[in-house]
């Protein structure tokens, strides 16, 4: 148990570093415009990302896009819940849905079932990844402004980056060298970027505003753990698609989805970082009790 504690604390602790040095940045007043890094991060950062990633995974298309539509339900399933657990609260749901209903997959969840699963593992959570950040970049847009936009979906980066890197697993083919040298590179910026700018909006956190990230966090939880339990006897996961899919409904509010709320419902900005911080704190602790005890 303790040695898996320190495998989880190692791959958190690097997240929690990196938000912290976005928080000094606030804190020494260095120029950092969240819009504009934002907008690299959408429209280069992740698109680079998702196609240089899985044009180099070795899994069959038809397991893969068995576990996109248990990621998809995933999703769905948070977002309906979740809507419904607000709408008690009577706390705001363009604020504090996306949040909710994202996981942070992608910078947490890939290491995480790396160490526990293997390569099959991050395999299955790439599928995860593909779905999670499609949904970001719509619905997750969407819930924050307000409106339905047929064509941001149309513009969006991301549809068409999913689309070249499904087609690429499909026939086996791979990005001439330089291509995918270049984006690996540009895929890098994402992550850092993303995590400074979370560090930064941290050090607007006011007062008392942890107490809705404190019950949000719970609330995530406890959806979750259903969600995982559901999904799971759905689909008749098992072995390493299992733990893959539960480690995935596990993980934390995604630090990409605050861009959006700070951009449509700024006023909450700082308590949805909150909700982000707390969240993946709560991580460490979760993990390594879900892998000595579920997976």
């Amino acid at each position: 148990m303790e040695h898996v504690f320190l495998n989880v604390l190692n791959i958190v602790l690097p997240v929690l570093i990196c938000a912290g040095v976005g928080y000094g940045l606030a804190v020494a007043r260095a120029p950092f415009d969240n819009k504009v890094i934002g907008g690299i991060v959408s429209k280069v950062g992740y698109p680079t990302l998702i196609i240089s990633h899985l044009s180099a995974t070795k899994i069959q298309i038809a397991t893969f896009l068995d576990m996109m539509a248990a990621a998809a339900l995933a999703i769905a399933a948070f977002g309906v819940l979740g809507f419904l657990a607000l709408r008690l609260l009577r706390w705001p749901v363009r604020a504090f849905l996306t949040p909710l209903m994202h996981g942070n997959v992608g910078n947490i969840g890939l290491p995480v079932t790396l160490l526990a699963l293997g390569d099959a593992g991050m395999a299955y959570t790439m599928a995860f990844v593909v779905v999670v950040l499609v949904s970001i970049f719509t619905v997750g847009m969407w819930i924050p402004a307000g409106e339905f936009s047929a064509r941001k979906l149309a513009t969006s980066p991301i549809i068409y980056a999913v689309a070249i890197a499904l087609t690429l697993m499909a026939t086996g083919s791979a990005l001439p060298q330089p291509i995918a040298k270049s984006f690996d590179i540009l895929g890098g910026l994402s992550i850092p970027l993303m995590l400074l700018t979370l560090g930064h909006t941290l050090a607007t956190l006011r007062t008392g505003s942890l107490g809705r990230a404190v019950v949000l966090t719970g609330l995530h939880l406890v959806l979750a753990v259903g969600i995982a339990t559901t999904l799971v006897w759905l689909f008749g996961f098992t072995g390493v698609e299992r733990g893959a899919l539960i480690l995935c409904c596990l993980m934390p509010s995604s630090v990409a989805t605050y861009l959006f709320i700070d951009q449509h419902v700024p006023e909450y900005g700082p308590e949805v970082a909150g909700y982000i911080m707390v969240s993946t704190l709560t991580t460490i602790l979760v993990l390594p009790l879900a892998l000595a005890y579920w997976i």
